[in-house]
């Protein structure tokens, strides 16, 4: 099916801020370099977008899969919780590697821009995880009383210092064995006995 031209000048926008801001930054991409990169025209791009900020949420969910999540819920929590875990977007690493370094230069500057960033980044996995905790309550697989709060902390919190401190090591091509390590614990401190 033939994209509309809307659409089309949407996928166009977003390429073309792609583009620009691995070459020359953010503060280095105006709307005007965006409208010209494109051939899409200034008032079409800002009934796209509200400004330059939302365009560059936008064109980081694109290059990270943000928007293709797939939907956990086989009905088994445990293995829902490591598929969460372990989940990586499509492949689109170096592109991201390429507009990472001016995306989180711009989010240390921009406060409001960097905990929207961060919210759109880490939601998804939270709210999915949030859900399987509370399933996993519900079937009483896991006990009662668990603090949820401290539940997606004791998850999240060994994938992100991963992420985070691993950073200049080869990312592993399958996050599963951590994922599945990460549950595995979590599950034997917070499981029930009948599972």
């Amino acid at each position: 099916m033939p994209r509309t031209p809307s659409a089309s000048a949407h996928q166009k926008v977003l390429q073309a801020a792609l583009e620009l801001v691995a070459e020359h930054g953010i503060d280095g991409t105006s709307m005007d370099a965006v409208a010209r990169e494109s051939g899409v025209s200034k008032a079409t791009i800002y009934k796209h977008w509200a400004d330059k900020e939302a365009l560059l949420l936008e064109m980081l969910a694109e290059a990270s899969g943000l928007h293709s999540r797939p939907n956990f819920d086989s009905g088994d929590t445990r293995g829902d919780m490591i598929a969460v875990l372990s989940y990586r977007p499509p492949e689109n690493a170096a592109v991201r590697e390429r507009i990472l370094p001016h995306i989180v230069a711009y989010s240390a500057r921009n406060r409001t821009f960097g905990l929207t960033l961060r919210k759109m980044a880490t939601e998804p996995a939270m709210r999915e995880l949030r859900s399987l905790i509370e399933r996993g309550i519900r079937k009483r697989e896991l006990k009662p009383k668990l603090n949820v709060e401290l539940a997606l902390g004791l998850l999240l919190g060994p994938m992100l210092y991963w992420h985070i401190f691993h950073k200049g090591q080869e990312a592993p091509v399958d996050f599963r064995p951590l994922a599945t390590g990460v549950v595995d614990a979590f599950w034997k401190a917070f499981g029930t006995a009948r599972h």
